[in-house]
């Protein structure tokens, strides 16, 4: 049990006792550490209920905690406060728990199967800026959710389908009429090399996506090919399967780049066949309509404080549009994977379109009221100037030229604070990718995702302040002096009370740990985890300036240091990787 949970606990019992629900005794850390550790704010809370004055039920709690052995002090403060500060035994107690815990004690949950949908990448589309905050963000919830026990499946879900698709096919024959591809008579095999590359598909997209705008001869020659592969016909089929695979190539590649893989590549074809049966499951259920040609499903609810439009499963002309693909990934997710939760890590612009999918879901029981269906929506990540980052023609900054832009930031700061020079070339490069990447990354996650936030580069590479780095160097510092005790033949002992003021803070912060995780998962939030590892690591930082424990000559004293800074390192570089972050381990 955490520090914070014993304390909620018994602070509950004394409630209890004196008549107040036990709810009312949970603790939280001091919004004034000046004044004590701990607090309680629950008389506050239980003062109507009970019809006592909120300073006469915390007096009454504080009587009855006086002469209690773990607390060393317990006050009323202002209206109805209680301040707590407990014993360093008792502290040391916890510290030595949580070590010895496999999760840093944090609590398991009870295991559900947990789908994140995050990253969001498309046929013939190299990942760019737009792709990172999806990616950033779901990757660090799928590690949360992991590390709390979940049986996790990611899941980027390709965008692999629909009318685009029949765009690049039109295109690519206005070029290529010769391609066998096009050829109806063709028997087949088709090449096994792709006659496209993701340059091609890049250049491409835009050209006939703008022709289609104007010119509605082809628009209907696009929607035409469309049709025709989603029937199968076979030419198109093997030149889909080429585009498909040469844009998951790179985008495997950038993905990885980023510390970041897949459980599943499934994409909005693999649940197209699924697509009749599950609009015949809803008409059957009774949920559907015909408008105006149009198969609907109305999702309007008593209390709604707006308007919603139905959702259309069916054109007029047959048709499917690609939030009846949503509807029957969902459909599959439940039914196949067992799915108890889903998170769509999706920008706050298509908050509306996953409202209704999820409003359909449940109307038609395609998801039943057990599983939880959650839009984990964000900002957007702006340059300078509050607009969306571009390149300095104005273009979309593809994602591996955003990697190369954050090596090279971290390489530079790394020659500023005469880190990692006299290493060799390839071990320096590799540092200041994990330096760079851990910029990139800790900038966005400090951030509120609901905020939108301002790139700078030159802020989140530093060594200083509220960064990755910051929290990295930490860590590399704590593993430079294990390394110089090992080479001594000095060893961990047992965690004793702290020694002194600064020692204790950072016990006090250790040991919220479990609380910050479990509230990072509550939340969907991982800038509490960003926030709390950044506090950890300044407080080991005084910690380590105050107390030097490589000339420490009580040897009791050194090994609990020893056991606190191994401690404090593991619980830095458990955050880090919670949050999708390397730790070198030198810098």
């Amino acid at each position: 049990m955490s520090v914070l949970a014993e304390l909620s606990a018994r602070v509950g019992q004394i409630f209890d006792a004196v008549g107040i629900a036990a709810t009312f005794g949970t603790v939280v850390p001091s919004q004034h550490p000046d004044l004590a550790q701990f607090q309680c704010n629950g008389a506050l809370g239980a003062a109507k209920g009970a019809g006592r004055p909120p300073h006469q039920i915390a007096s009454d709690v504080v009587e009855r905690l006086e002469g209690v052995e773990w607390l060393r002090q317990a006050e009323v403060s202002g209206p109805g406060f209680i301040n707590l500060t407990v014993t360093d035994d008792f502290l040391a107690v916890h510290l030595s728990d949580m070590a010895a815990s496999p999760r840093l004690g944090v609590p398991g949950h009870d295991p559900q199967t947990v789908v994140v949908d995050y990253g969001g990448p498309n046929v013939a589309k190299a990942m760019h800026v737009g792709h990172l905050r999806a990616t950033i963000i779901g990757e660090s919830l799928q590690r949360i959710m992991r590390f709390l026990g979940h049986r996790v499946i990611r899941d980027p879900h390709f965008g692999d389908w629909g009318t685009q698709m029949g765009m690049l096919i039109v295109e690519l024959e206005r070029r290529s009429p010769e391609l066998v591809y096009f050829d109806a008579d063709f028997e087949g095999p088709y090449p096994e090399e792709s006659p496209v590359t993701l340059n091609d598909l890049q250049e491409m997209y835009p050209a006939i996506s703008a022709r289609c705008e104007t010119d509605p001869v082809w628009a209907e020659r696009a929607r035409r090919a469309t049709v025709e592969l989603q029937q199968g016909r076979p030419g198109y089929r093997a030149l889909w399967w080429h585009m498909k695979q040469v844009s998951q190539k790179s985008q495997r590649r950038d993905f990885a780049d980023l510390g970041v893989e897949f459980d599943l590549w499934y994409g909005e074809s693999d649940v197209h066949d699924r697509i009749s049966a599950m609009v015949d499951r809803l008409v059957a259920a009774g949920v559907t309509e015909v408008s105006d040609g149009a198969l609907i499903v109305r999702v309007d609810q008593p209390d709604d404080k707006r308007e919603w439009p139905p959702f259309i499963l069916a054109k007029s002309d047959g048709g499917f549009l690609y939030s009846t693909t949503d509807l029957a990934t969902l459909e599959f997710r439940v039914d196949e994977l067992s799915a108890q939760t889903i998170l769509y890590v999706v920008d706050a612009r298509q908050a509306d379109h996953f409202e209704l999918v999820f409003r359909v879901a449940r109307k038609g029981g395609l998801a039943g009221p057990e599983v939880r269906l959650e839009h984990i929506h964000f900002g957007t990540m702006n340059a300078k100037d509050r607009r969306p980052f571009k390149t300095r023609e104005g273009g979309v900054v593809r994602l591996r030229d955003l990697i190369e832009m954050v090596t090279g930031a971290a390489l530079l700061k790394l020659e500023e604070a005469s880190l990692a020079q006299t290493y060799p070339a390839d071990e320096k490069r590799e540092i200041a990718r994990r330096v760079g990447v851990a910029a990139l990354k800790f900038g966005d996650l400090v951030n509120n995702r609901q905020s939108d936030y301002i790139f700078d580069l030159d802020r989140f590479a530093s060594f200083d302040g509220k960064t990755g780095p910051y929290i990295q160097y930490a860590s590399a510092r704590i593993g430079s002096v294990l390394r110089k005790a090992a080479e001594r033949q000095l060893s961990a002992g047992s965690l004793l009370g702290a020694a002194n003021e600064w020692e204790r803070k950072l016990v006090l912060q250790l040991v919220i740990l479990p609380e910050v995780v479990l509230r990072s998962a509550e939340l969907r939030a991982p800038n509490h985890l960003a926030e709390y590892a950044y506090e950890l690591a300044a407080a080991f930082n005084r910690f380590y300036d105050s107390c030097h424990v490589l000339s420490e000559r009580d040897a009791n004293q050194q090994g609990s240091w020893l056991a606190l800074f191994e401690l404090s390192r593991r619980s830095l570089v458990q955050l880090l990787d919670l949050l999708g972050i390397e730790v070198p381990e030198r810098m």
